[in-house]
């Protein structure tokens, strides 16, 4: 491939990515009439409109979708052949900005930033403790741990580094008034505890002995936005409640809840890395996201919350 046309991609890549050919010409050190000229080359040579503009607003095609997935790929492995030469040369250096889910933030992943802080002296962290959905772009974010949460966005890049067990509980007071339901579809008659923030609301849906799933019709009288505050209301007898087992293992083993419909009602949930789609991922998010993948990857969540925890009570 020539040059110039590998430029003309990269120069597609960047305007997609920023939503405007000023900015995406900036990026890569072009003029606006430049950036231009380059998609209009770009498209030429394919044969397919890659972008539609009009004088306010510019939109990827689905042609343009395709090619830019396929650029994605294309970066992607570049970055992988880079990583496999450069090796230990990239040193982690600034500031590495993240933001958390709150209690597994501090529960899971706030010991592997103190392993992170330790081994590479030249790196400040800034941390969100939050479960509202930031983003990430916008916000100036250089990585997101999300729970069960992938991105459709195609300014991220998404990477599973652990999953987790997710199961139904309330306390035993609830249950003891309102009886435990007997399958899925009891739930229908219970007060469910959603999590809702912004214009995302939690779902329940459970995987079915044949493989297919079942989604949960239970009524939804009370909504939160921390996971937390869903585990406090839980135990106060509010509903019942569909947590992560790092959450509410101590719970369920002092008594305050008590699990629902076990081994019916349980999933596997993805904890998932979400970083915005750059070129070159900086040495400071890389080592980051290969630390979590190590520690978390190979070791239940459950288990590591509960190491946190044992520590912290020392």
């Amino acid at each position: 491939m020539l040059r110039s046309n590998l430029n003309d991609i990269l120069v597609f890549m960047a305007v997609v990515d920023t939503g405007s050919f000023i900015a995406g010409g900036k990026t890569m050190g072009l003029s606006r009439s430049a950036a231009g000229k380059a998609i209009i080359r770009l498209e030429d040579r394919l044969g397919a409109r890659l972008l539609n503009r009009t004088t306010r607003t510019l939109s990827v095609t689905d042609e343009g979708r395709v090619f830019y997935e396929h650029g994605l790929q294309v970066l992607a492995s570049v970055d992988e052949a880079e990583a496999s030469v450069a090796g230990q040369s990239g040193t982690p250096r600034g500031i590495l900005r993240l933001t958390l889910p709150d209690a597994f933030g501090r529960l899971v992943v706030l010991p592997l930033l103190k392993t992170y802080l330790a081994t590479w002296p030249d790196i400040q962290a800034e941390v969100s403790f939050t479960d509202r959905v930031a983003d990430i772009v916008d916000e100036g974010f250089d990585l997101a741990v999300r729970i069960g949460v992938t991105t459709p966005d195609t300014r991220l890049v998404s990477r599973v580094v652990a999953t987790h067990r997710a199961l139904l509980c309330a306390a035993p007071s609830y249950l003891d008034e309102r009886g435990k339901p007997g399958d899925i579809d009891a739930l229908s008659t219970h007060d469910c505890l959603i999590f809702s923030s912004g214009n995302q609301r939690q779902s329940w849906r459970f995987r079915a002995d044949g493989g297919s799933w079942i989604k949960a019709q239970g009524r939804s009288r009370l909504r939160l936005d921390s996971g937390e505050a869903i585990r406090d209301a839980a135990i106060a007898g509010l509903g019942i409640a569909f947590l992560p087992d790092f959450l509410v293992a101590n719970d369920l083993k002092a008594g305050r809840l008590q699990q629902v419909l076990p081994g019916r009602a349980e999933e596997e949930v993805k904890i998932v890395a979400i970083y915005p789609n750059r070129r070159l991922l900086e040495p400071r998010v890389r080592r980051f996201i290969d630390l979590m993948v190590d520690e978390l990857g190979t070791r239940n969540s459950n288990a590591v919350a509960s190491k946190s925890i044992r520590k912290t009570q020392l």
